[in-house]
């Protein structure tokens, strides 16, 4: 009687048809890990400043509610955490929100208009971070409150080159946080400055406004520009719903200093005058932001990537060619 049941043969390997063959373990390949190995050897290291200090940089966008002041903040704190000394310009005149994302909205007492007019001196109207004490703000003037006609480019000039000459020495940034538009706050916020952060959103009107904005810096003589691209949403650039981060740079044009990603916890961070940056754990576009501050530092750029799209649904009929 014949059974049906047989035992499996080994494989024999054709080269030595005696010995049963083993499968081979494949290793991954060492090469493809030590890109990632490196950058991250790479940020556990201080970075180089690049440049002559100090670095004043204006944050600027045209269009209003992009994130300037929240690019500010964050970027102004990543910078501090770093090691280098920052002092942020709040120049919206009237209507300044820098203190409020930082938390520093009670000890505002003096500030730029007093200075002016000499009623204080310029060290009574910095404000130290208690957090983090080499980031100080600085506000031009109270908020329902009017400028002196005089006031203008020139003005925030010499107010720059007063803060080269502090006694506890020469900040490393000095950061601007620019009104919107492009009127004379627009002007007096860019007259003192020699590079820019230009903050984007990936729709059309805000891109608009950034084209313009970009054409006044150049005229201006501020070439260094670079570009941080705000409230990028993956799910809706897949789903051709929103411009790609790759089509904006196109578009505009200028190098790429960071993407910051639709975060819900920037409004948490808002209300609370916290910024993203020292939150723990860290959310992405916290992390998005410190990135950004390491490439301002080294006067670097990243390269956009191409998103792939999602692919349509197919239904029954388009077997068929439909």
């Amino acid at each position: 009687m014949l059974s049906l049941q047989t035992q499996p043969k080994p494989f024999l390997n054709p080269q030595s048809p005696l010995k049963p063959f083993t499968p081979r373990t494949l290793k991954p390949n060492k090469s493809r890990f030590s890109t990632a190995i490196h950058s991250l050897l790479q940020y556990n290291r201080k970075p180089q400043l690049a440049g002559e200090t100090p670095r004043v940089v204006v944050i600027t966008s045209g269009k209003g509610g992009v994130g300037k002041t929240t690019t500010t903040a964050n970027i102004g704190l990543s910078l501090a955490r770093l090691g280098f000394s920052v002092v942020a310009i709040d120049a919206d005149v009237g209507l300044r929100n820098l203190d409020l994302l930082l938390g520093l909205e009670n000890r505002v007492n003096y500030t730029v208009v007093e200075v002016l007019n000499g009623d204080c001196r310029l060290d009574q109207a910095l404000v130290r971070d208690k957090r983090w004490s080499n980031f100080e703000l600085l506000c031009i003037s109270k908020p329902r409150s009017k400028l002196p006609l005089g006031f203008g480019g020139r003005a925030l000039v010499w107010l720059v080159d007063a803060l080269k000459q502090k006694p506890e020495g020469c900040p490393d940034f000095i950061l601007i946080d620019c009104p919107a538009g492009i009127d004379a706050g627009f002007i007096t916020a860019i007259t003192p400055a020699n590079e820019a952060v230009l903050v984007t959103t990936p729709d059309i009107t805000a891109l608009r406004d950034a084209d313009r904005v970009t054409g006044l810096l150049e005229c201006d003589g501020i070439r260094d520009v670079k570009m941080i691209v705000n409230r990028v949403r993956t799910d809706m650039i897949k789903g051709e719903d929103m411009m790609s981060v790759l089509d904006v740079q196109e578009m505009l044009g200028l190098a790429l200093l960071g993407v910051i990603p639709e975060d819900s916890e920037v409004i948490r961070s808002t209300n609370r005058g916290y910024p993203l940056v020292l939150n723990k754990p860290p959310t992405l576009a916290g992390l998005a932001f410190e990135q950004a501050a390491w490439r301002l530092v080294e006067q670097d750029s990243m390269k956009a990537v191409m998103v792939e799209e999602e692919p349509k649904k197919r239904g029954f009929f388009s077997f068929f060619g439909g």
